[in-house]
């Protein structure tokens, strides 16, 4: 069996989160997914300043948010790519802050690096708004191991969120230091699965042992992956929500386990 839940700080958080980059712009259906989520017990929700009004829709469908909600956004991601200046990174988390609606942003991350910024002034400022009160925690996106090592040389590190799926391992190496030093791991496109989902290919194969999608079964890969790992698959449409969400409930064999991890896709 998994562990349902992770410590980020001092917050309790189910290790399903919903990643908001595709909610409807619709504000009604917008507000359905999200009450929706909250009903089905997810309470970490992942969004950034770069999801066109995924911020502002958060913040006019759930104020006032639950007490255990916990909201993680991100800057440094501008219109024309990565802006990791020290001066934009605290414009878009004031920015971030009005849209939400938040005194504080519980999990503030750095969206990407940028080329032509030195990494240590992006992490920097993150460090400075943290000390002002508007960031609690601070993570990081699109990295490698080096760059989480020089950031934790400036600051604590609670997550990383990385593109990582069954199709796609890239991030193995970041993955192993965050399971090493507790360190949340936020796949994004966790539900990329490429040939293994075809008929015939192992998620196929286990999902129909499982009465279960190919969706489903690459979400309960992951949660059973690492104790670290907070998948957060994004939808637009309330069956797909539930689907993901019944996901947590796929108790993968040992077995089932190595027929998808050993597979190539």
């Amino acid at each position: 069996m998994i562990n349902p839940t992770f410590d980020i700080g001092s917050r309790t958080i189910d290790r399903l989160g919903f990643g908001a980059m595709r909610l409807p712009g619709d504000p009604d259906e917008a507000r359905r997914i999200l009450e929706r989520a909250i009903e089905l017990g997810i309470n970490f929700i992942d969004t950034a300043d770069a999801y066109g009004s995924s911020e502002r829709l958060i913040g006019a469908s759930l104020r006032p948010y639950p007490g255990d909600l916990v909201i993680a956004t991100k800057g440094g991601l501008g219109r024309s790519g990565p802006d990791g200046r020290p001066e934009h990174l605290k414009e878009a988390c004031e920015g971030s802050l009005k849209r939400l609606g938040l005194e504080a942003i519980e999990l503030y991350q750095l969206h990407t690096v940028d080329l032509f910024v030195p990494y240590d002034e992006s992490v920097g400022a993150l460090k400075e708004l943290q000390s002002e009160g508007k960031i609690r925690h601070i993570g990081l996106s699109n990295v490698t191991r080096d760059h989480l090592s020089r950031a934790q040389s400036i600051v604590e590190v609670v997550s990383v969120q990385n593109n990582y799926s069954v199709s796609r391992r890239d991030s193995e190496a970041v993955l192993d230091v965050c399971e090493q030093q507790g360190i949340a791991f936020i796949p994004w496109f966790p539900m990329a699965s490429g040939n293994l989902a075809k008929p015939g290919g192992p998620l196929d194969e286990v999902a129909r042992e499982h009465g279960a999608t190919p969706a489903q079964v690459s979400i309960a890969w992951l949660l059973h992956k690492s104790p670290v790992m907070i998948p957060i698959p994004g939808t637009s449409s309330p069956v797909h929500l539930e689907e993901n969400v019944a996901a947590r409930d796929l108790d993968l064999t040992d077995d089932e386990l190595k027929r998808i991890a050993y597979a190539v896709g």
